[in-house]
């Protein structure tokens, strides 16, 4: 059965080659090594999403491109089971020794021309989380439902536990994870600007 991954690289790798872009291209375009961009188009690897959305800019597509499921553009209705039932999304932390500490489930994945990119994302505990700051355009929602998370922005780090929420530019170079060996279930919203 075909996993996320797979449809995230194979629809990078299509939309590439539709466009008649190489993968050199994609890397001048996004400073992203040709390495990694080949790593994710082969679904060796899914890193976090600020590498996806380089290469979606560099692409000129939405994100979301990468996950829709279709092009209904209408409201878009994700039960709480059909969440739980549909296959997530993981992404690596950048950790040379930890391939998946978040699991995305995506919830608008069938809305497309969609400027947002809303997610419930279980973070998996990590005693000692090593991890690489990201940056990319745009804006970024947190609500902590359950559990406790840290996010490091710039300079600064916010604690943050259930019922807790924050709102920051992600053009500040970032990284979201659980506080040190605690779990935790988000709700993130992500704004990228097209």
């Amino acid at each position: 059965m075909e996993n996320n991954h797979t449809i995230i690289g194979h629809k990078i790798k299509s939309i590439r080659e539709s466009k008649n872009i190489t993968v050199e291209e994609i890397s001048e375009r996004s400073g992203l090594a040709v390495e990694q961009i080949n790593s994710i188009e082969n679904d060796q690897n899914l890193p976090s999403l600020g590498p996806l959305i380089k290469i979606a800019r560099a692409l000129g597509v939405r994100l979301g491109t990468f996950m829709d499921d279709s092009d209904d553009l209408g409201p878009v209705v994700t039960r709480a089971a059909e969440r739980e039932a549909n296959k997530s999304i993981s992404f690596s932390n950048g950790a040379t020794d930890a391939r998946k500490h978040m699991e995305y489930h995506p919830l608008a994945k069938q809305k497309a021309g969609r400027h947002m990119e809303p997610f419930v994302i279980d973070i998996n505990p990590e005693e000692n989380p090593e991890f690489q700051l990201s940056a990319h355009e745009g804006e970024e929602f947190i609500f902590v439902m359950e559990g406790e998370i840290e996010l490091v922005y710039g300079k600064d780090t916010f604690h943050l536990n259930q019922g807790d929420t924050i709102y920051y530019d992600s053009i500040v170079k970032h990284h979201l994870h659980g506080a040190p060996g605690k779990s935790a279930k988000i709700l993130a919203i992500v704004y990228i600007p097209f």
